[in-house]
């Protein structure tokens, strides 16, 4: 590696070790949020729920883990650095449009702002700065550094939330669907139609539930 290079990622080594190593070892919230969803979904509407509300954060982890692995490669030049992560935000720009189409094609969860905003609207704006900071990595690399770490950091905490909100939505979920079936026990529809509701059980519908991803 160059002298000139050498000495510009050097100053981030600690940085990307710290985010590729926290993304890589993120990706395992994954297995919990997709063995609850398996529990809870619809088999029917199973694949599109996760292809728009899980799977993207896989991709989000793994994009952190890919970039911060691209510069702690002893790179000759800045230009070939800046050109690889330049085509991650291009597949990330590309990706980000057709979880987009998957979310508004599937029928299992009628998202609110908060998931539009954190399933599309800034996985968007990340991989947007990945690929302005890959091009500008050679002619400014100090102010392509500083976005591509700023991009990194909010595509980790972008899975992060997204995995928790998954976890909170499906576990209160499930904990309103047994109280509900415990209140009902051994009462026929009709009778349980005609009983006056249980004092502090509330069924709500899916826009009343916390914002989540199914």
């Amino acid at each position: 590696m160059h002298e000139p290079v050498a000495s510009t990622l050097a100053a981030w080594e600690s940085f990307y070790i710290i985010v590729g190593s926290a993304a890589g070892a993120l990706t395992g919230l994954q297995f919990v949020v997709m063995t609850l969803i398996g529990e809870t979904t619809e088999p029917t509407s199973r694949n599109e729920t996760i292809s728009a509300f899980g799977s993207p954060n896989v991709v989000h982890f793994c994009a952190g883990l890919l970039v911060a692995s691209i510069l702690s490669v002893p790179w000759t030049g800045m230009l070939a650095a800046g050109l690889a992560v330049a085509v991650c935000g291009v597949v990330g720009v590309v990706y980000s449009a057709i979880v987009l189409s998957r979310a508004l094609r599937q029928n299992a969860y009628v998202p609110v702002f908060e998931d539009w905003l954190f399933h599309t609207i800034l996985p968007t704006l990340a991989y947007l700065a990945l690929l302005v900071a890959g091009l500008l990595l050679a002619p400014a690399s100090a102010a392509a550094l500083l976005m591509i770490g700023t991009a990194l950091l909010l595509l980790v905490f972008i899975g992060i939330h997204n995995a928790w909100d998954t976890v909170t939505y499906v576990t209160m979920s499930r904990g309103l669907q047994g109280r509900t079936s415990t209140a009902t026990t051994g009462e026929g529809a009709a009778g349980a139609a005609e009983r006056p509701p249980v004092p502090g059980i509330v069924v709500p519908n899916r826009e009343t539930l916390p914002p989540a991803n199914s």
